[in-house]
């Protein structure tokens, strides 16, 4: 069993850019309205709404569809060859989740993730 502190540089940078292209995601995410699809809006009143009254949503365009789906795909590619990594072979069984945990607060980017996305 090799030392579960130390992990290759691949699998590091791996898990950066995963922590990315999360953070990325949900940027993104948030810029975009409300609904997928076009949806009437609320007032606070009609509905109950911890955000007072909702707009209506004129849906996301075709090429936002487009970009969601790359983006939860680049996430899913990235998540697999993290998980699939064949250092987790050389870690003891019962040590891989906390290795894991410590994987992903070690990879975390030194520079803040919102401050890249804007």
């Amino acid at each position: 069993m090799t030392d579960t502190k130390s992990f290759p540089d691949d699998l590091l940078q791996l898990q950066e850019r995963l922590h990315r292209a999360h953070a990325e995601h949900r940027a993104y995410l948030a810029a975009l309205p409300w609904s997928v699809e076009p949806c009437a809006g609320w007032t606070r009143g009609e509905r109950f709404s911890h955000r007072g009254d909702v707009p209506d949503s004129p849906g996301w365009s075709d090429q936002q569809k487009e970009t969601v789906a790359q983006m939860r795909a680049e996430i899913r590619e990235l998540s697999i060859a993290v998980v699939d990594h064949p250092h987790w072979a050389t870690i003891a069984r019962e040590n891989v989740v906390a290795a894991r945990m410590r994987l992903k607060k070690q990879a975390r980017p030194s520079v803040p993730i919102q401050a890249i996305a804007a």
